[in-house]
C-alpha cells in the first residue's frame, strides 16, 4: 500500500499556478448549477474526459464507485470534445455514471486549470482548497489512499493546508 501512495504522489503534480482556488460554476446535463463552495466539507473531484478516450472509459466505474460509497466525496465529470451531447448522455447511461455530468470546453475547463491531456483529473480538500491533479488514469484505491493520508493530518482553515505538503 506504501508503494501504491509513493507512486500516486510521484503522478500528483502540484497544482499549477492559475488553478481556481475559488472555485468553479458549472451546470450538470439536469440544469442543476454545481459550485465548489455547495461541497464545503467534502473532497470534490472533477474529472474530465471524453467518450472516445479509452484510460478516461477505465477509470468512470472506479469514480462511480468511489461517488456512490463515500458521503465524503463528490465527483463530478466534464465530458470534453464531443460532437453531440447525446452521445455523451448514452455512454452516461451504458456505463451508469451516477455522478453530475457536465458539458465541458475550454471556458469551463479555465475555471479549473489545464487540461492538456484526457483524463485530468482535479482534487479539492474538504475546505475548497486545490489539493492536487493527474494527467492520465486514476484509480480509486489511489484516490481513497491520497485522501485517508492528507485527512489524518488537521486540517486548518487557512488557505493551502495541504497543498503545502506536496511540494515535496
Amino acid at each position: 500500500m506504501r508503494h501504491s501512495l509513493a507512486i500516486l504522489f510521484c503522478l500528483l503534480s502540484l497544482l499549477p499556478l492559475g488553478a481556481q482556488a475559488k472555485g468553479f460554476i458549472f451546470t450538470d446535463s439536469t440544469g442543476k448549477k454545481l459550485t465548489l463552495s455547495a461541497y464545503k466539507g467534502k473532497w470534490v473531484l472533477i474529472n474530465f474526459w471524453a467518450t472516445w478516450c479509452p484510460p478516461c472509459l477505465k477509470e468512470i466505474p472506479d469514480l462511480v464507485s468511489l461517488y456512490e460509497s463515500r458521503k465524503d466525496v463528490m465527483v463530478i465529470g466534464v465530458a470534453m470534445d464531443y460532437r453531440d451531447p447525446k452521445t455523451v448522455l448514452k455512454f452516461v447511461d451504458s456505463l451508469s455514471i451516477s455522478y453530475p455530468i457536465v458539458f465541458g470546453d475550454r471556458k469551463i475547463a479555465a475555471q479549473i486549470g489545464p487540461v492538456s491531456m484526457l483524463p485530468t483529473t482535479y482534487l479539492f480538500n474538504p475546505a475548497g482548497q486545490p489539493a492536487a491533479y493527474k494527467v492520465g488514469l486514476i484509480s480509486r484505491e489511489d484516490l481513497e489512499e491520497f485522501m485517508r493520508e492528507n485527512s489524518s493530518n488537521p486540517q486548518s482553515n487557512h488557505s493551502g493546508g495541504g497543498v503545502q505538503q506536496k511540494q515535496k
